[in-house]
C-alpha cells in the first residue's frame, strides 16, 4: 500500500547523495510530453530541493534499498496532487514544464520530499496502527502537514529557486487567511487537525458553514511554524535545530510521537518557560503570536491599508453575480444577510457595466459606501443594504521595498532565516 508504481514512457534521472557515511540514490521518473532538455533542467531544481532539505535535518533518512524516487506525471489528463510515501512520492499536475510547471510544480516536490522525514518517519502515534476500515483521527496534523508547509517555500528560497521578495510575498495570502479567519474562535490547531477526514479530499452533499468554522491545518500550522522559527531566532535558536532534535528522538528511531512529546522536545531545546508558553497559547488554545514584533528583526514590514473597501464574500465575475462560498462571519455581506448562492441582479438599482467584474467594481468604491443589493434566492426576489468596511488584510514585504535600509544586524538575522547561514 505504500509502494506506488509508475508504468509509462518516462524519463529517468538519478544522482547520488552522501549522508552519514552512506550514499543513497535520488531518482526522478518524469512522465510528460516535454523534451529531455526540460527534464534535465527540472531535475537540477529537484536536486537543489533535496540538498536543502537534507541540511534542515542534517542527514537523509535511510531509504529502503538506499533509493528514493519522485514519480512525476505532468500530463493534461492528470489530476493535480502530491502524495508522500516511505521511499517515493507521487507528483501529478496538468501544468507542463514548458507552460509554467518548471516554477509551479517544484513546490509540491519540496512539500512531499519533506514528508520523507516529517510524517513517514516522524510519525504521529495517532496514525498507528493504520486502520483501513475507519478514520485515524489525528490531532498532530498542524505539525505533520503544517510545519511541512512552512518549510515548502522556505526551502525553495534557501535553494535559490525563488527570491527573498517572492518568499515573503507568498507568506501574505496564508497569513491573511489564518489571521483573519473566524474559525479560530471555534477550534484550536489540534481540533482543526481532527477534522481531516471531513476536509482532505472529502465532500459533503449537505450545506456546511466550514468556511467560517475551519482553518486548514496546512495553513494554520504553517503560520505557527513561522512564528516558532522567528521566536526561537530571537533567542539565538532556530526551528531547524528543533526539527533535528525531533528527528533524532522520534524520526530516526521511528518511535511515534504525541503532542506532549513535541512539547517536551521544545522544552528540552528552548527551556521550560518558552516551551510551555508556546504550547499553552498557540497549540492548546487559539491565540495568535505578535507577528509584528517577530518580523521586525528580519526586516519584514507588516502593513494595512485602511482605504481599501471590504465586502466579505466572493462574487462571480461577469453578468452572473452569484455569491460563491459562505460570506465571512462578521463581514459586511454577512451582516447584511447575504448567503452562498444568492444571485445579485443590481447594485444601487443598476447592473454592473458590461465587462466589469465585481472585484473591479469594488475598487471604484470607498470605505463607508452603502450598497443597495437586489438579489434572488430560491426564486424569490429580495434586497438588502451592505455597508462597506475597511479591509483587514495585511501586506507583507521586505522593508527595503518600502524605501527603508536594513541594518547589518537585520541582514544577518534574515540570511540565517532565509538561507540557513
Amino acid at each position: 500500500m505504500d509502494s506506488p508504481t509508475e508504468i509509462s514512457n518516462f524519463h529517468l534521472k538519478e544522482f547520488k547523495v552522501a549522508s552519514k557515511e552512506k550514499t543513497q540514490s535520488i531518482q526522478l521518473a518524469l512522465h510528460h510530453n516535454g523534451s529531455q532538455e526540460e527534464t534535465d533542467a527540472y531535475f537540477e531544481r529537484v536536486k537543489k530541493v533535496v540538498l536543502a532539505e537534507k541540511e534542515v535535518f542534517g542527514e537523509l533518512p535511510d531509504f529502503d534499498n538506499g533509493k528514493y524516487t519522485f514519480l512525476a506525471c505532468y500530463i493534461p489528463n492528470a489530476s493535480g496532487d502530491g502524495m508522500e510515501h516511505r521511499n517515493s512520492t507521487i507528483l501529478t499536475s496538468t501544468t507542463s514544464l514548458a507552460e509554467g510547471g518548471m516554477e509551479r510544480n517544484i513546490g509540491t516536490v519540496s512539500h512531499e520530499f519533506f514528508h520523507a522525514w516529517n510524517v513517514e518517519r516522524i510519525r504521529p502515534a495517532s496514525l498507528e496502527p493504520f486502520d483501513f476500515e475507519k478514520a485515524n483521527m489525528s490531532g498532530e496534523l498542524w505539525f505533520a502537514e503544517g510545519f511541512t508547509s512552512y518549510y515548502t517555500n522556505l526551502v525553495l528560497c534557501r535553494a535559490e529557486l525563488i527570491s527573498e521578495e517572492d518568499y515573503v510575498q507568498r507568506l501574505t495570502g496564508t497569513f491573511n487567511y489564518v489571521w483573519n479567519s473566524p474559525g479560530r474562535k471555534f477550534f484550536t490547531p489540534i481540533e482543526m487537525s481532527y477534522q481531516a477526514p471531513f476536509v482532505d479530499a472529502a465532500t459533503s452533499v449537505d450545506p456546511v458553514n466550514r468556511g467560517n468554522t475551519f482553518v486548514s491545518y496546512y495553513s494554520y500550522g504553517s503560520m505557527l511554524g513561522l512564528a516558532l522559527d522567528l521566536s526561537l531566532r530571537q533567542r539565538n535558536l532556530n526551528l531547524d535545530d528543533y526539527m533535528k532534535l525531533v528527528w533524532q528522538t522520534y524520526g530516526k528511531t521511528e518511535k511515534p510521537y504525541t503532542i506532549k512529546d513535541l512539547q517536551r522536545t521544545l522544552v528540552a531545546y528552548a527551556g521550560e518557560a518558552f516551551g510551555k508558553d508556546f504550547f499553552d497559547k498557540y497549540i492548546y488554545q487559539s491565540e495568535m503570536p505578535d507577528y509584528g514584533s517577530l518580523f521586525d528583526p528580519v526586516g519584514v514590514a507588516l502593513t494595512q491599508n485602511a482605504s481599501i473597501p471590504y465586502f466579505g464574500a466572493t462574487v462571480n465575475t461577469g453578468t452572473d453575480m452569484t455569491i460563491q462560498g459562505t460570506p465571512v462571519m462578521g463581514s459586511p455581506a454577512y451582516t447584511a444577510g447575504l448567503e452562498k448562492g444568492d444571485m445579485i441582479s443590481a447594485i444601487n438599482e443598476l447592473p454592473l457595466p458590461n465587462g466589469q467584474g465585481f472585484g473591479e467594481y469594488l475598487k471604484t468604491l470607498k470605505v463607508g459606501d452603502r450598497l443597495k443589493i437586489d438579489f434572488e434566492r430560491f426564486g424569490s426576489k429580495k434586497s438588502t443594504t451592505v455597508l462597506l468596511e475597511a479591509s483587514a488584510a495585511y501586506s507583507l514585504s521586505l522593508i527595503e521595498q518600502n524605501g527603508e535600509k536594513p541594518s547589518a544586524a537585520i541582514l544577518k538575522t534574515r540570511n540565517a532565516w532565509l538561507h540557513g547561514e
